[in-house]
This record gives structure tokens, sequence and C-alpha cells, in this order.
């Protein structure tokens, strides 16, 4: 059985990490590359940047910081925000990303996927969906969860896949920074509609929200911040968690 991740998010803007509620009221949490290291230290699967602000300064200084933290990290890197186009991808793979995730481009130009995924490889592309509740279904939104579209989660996250991405990233705009552990429903919708690995993203809370992620929400992985920059819990502690419960993790070296 293949081993579930722990993947840490780093928000960055202006070179620096926040985090926040709903996607807003953003507190400075230190500098990305020395808390990359950290959490690979501590045994972390996957790192993933996100540029937050999506301009074309901050994404500038977004590679900056990937090729500096690239030199370091023996694990994936991701890297995801203000990815508009092919080129784009291209620029942060040669940056040292092994990853990029992309979100609003994909919803206004579906076959960026099919382009990425030709040019680079499947492997590389994930497709990162914002979904908010509405009654009983989700809906897509896109620039950093201001943008409401028409798009049903479900069925968005099963074209991306039929389109090339490799991967979904699917962040609960409900939960996102509320701690009150992952969208379990809407994770284990998205993981029963496509054939490739579903990251859950949005609320936890302890190591045992990221335990309920992986076998209740049907997760491949699970992606954490908050918890990690205030010090609640450390990945070693979730990671114990997760193997208590019989799940697969690479160990913490």
């Amino acid at each position: 059985m293949l081993a579930r991740r722990v993947v840490v998010c780093l928000d960055v803007q202006g070179g620096r990490v926040v985090k926040g509620e709903h996607f807003v009221r953003l507190r400075d949490m230190g500098d990305p590359v020395a808390l990359a290291e950290r959490y690979e230290a501590e045994g972390a699967d996957e790192i993933v940047f996100l540029d937050i602000s999506a301009s074309a300064d901050e994404r500038a200084t977004l590679l900056d910081v990937a090729r500096r933290t690239a030199d370091r990290l023996f694990i994936p890197l991701t890297l995801g925000g203000g990815i508009r186009t092919a080129n784009d991808v291209s620029m942060a793979l040669r940056a040292g990303a092994d990853k990029v995730s992309i979100n609003s481009a994909a919803v206004a130009q579906p076959e960026l996927f099919a382009e990425c995924a030709g040019r680079f490889g499947s492997q590389c592309v994930v497709a990162s969906i914002d979904a908010k509740r509405e009654g009983d279904a989700w809906q897509v939104y896109t620039h950093g969860g201001r943008t409401r579209t028409t798009l049903d989660a479900v069925a968005w996250a099963r074209e991306c896949a039929e389109r090339g991405a490799g991967e979904i990233l699917v962040t609960s705009i409900d939960r996102d920074g509320t701690r009150a552990g992952y969208d379990l429903e809407l994770t284990r919708a998205i993981a029963g509609a496509v054939h490739v690995p579903v990251v859950a993203s949005g609320g936890a809370g302890s190591a045992s929200d990221v335990r309920d992620a992986l076998e209740g929400g049907s997760a491949d992985a699970a992606l954490v911040a908050g918890i990690l920059h205030d010090g609640s819990t450390t990945v070693g502690e979730i990671k114990s968690v997760l193997r208590s419960a019989g799940i697969p993790v690479r160990a913490v070296v």
C-alpha cells in the first residue's frame, strides 16, 4: 500500500510566509526557506509554496525563493499562484519546482492542463480547486476565493483529471484557517470521482484531523499549515498518530 503524504503549505507574500482565515486576515509567519527546511527535517513529504498575491512582481519573488529552497530540499516542491501559461509552468520548473499548481487560469482556459501535461508530463501538473459549499454541492471559486464560478467542484475535478492534471488539490474555503477539520464529504466526493491522487486542504486543527482526511475523506495526502506554523503540533506528531491508526507513512528520519 502506498504511503500517505503530509504536505506542508507555505502561503508566500512579499517573500514572507503568511497565514489567515477564510483567505483573509493574514499574519506574518516567517521566512519561507527556513520554514521549508524545518518542515523537511520534521518529516514533511512535500512542500507547497503558494504566491497568494499572484502579481508579476510577487511571482518573480516566489521564483527566487523557490531557487534558494530547491537547492536545500530533498523532498518535492510545488509552486502555485499566478500560473497563467505553459511558459509560467516552465519557469517554475526551471526554478526548481517538481510540480506546479494551476487554479484560476485553468478555469478560464481548461485546455491549459492538456498543454502542460503534454509538454512537461502530467506528474508535474496539479489542479488546485477552491470550493465553497452551496446546499448539497460545492461551487468552484477563483482568484483567491474572491470570484464565484458556475462550476461544480466535483465535476470540475473530474474534468481536470481527464484533461491531464496528475493530482487534485482541493481546498475548502469554508474550513480554511478555522481548525474545525477538513470537509470530509467534499474530499471524499472528489476522491471518488477521479483516478488521480487527491490532496485535502483547509481546516486542519489537529493530527487527528489529518488522520480523518486520509481515512474518512479518502484523500491520498493532507495539506497542513497553521497548526505547524504556531507550534500546535509537528509533522512528527502527525505521522505518529497516522502510524498508530495503521496508515502507512514515510518514516521521519
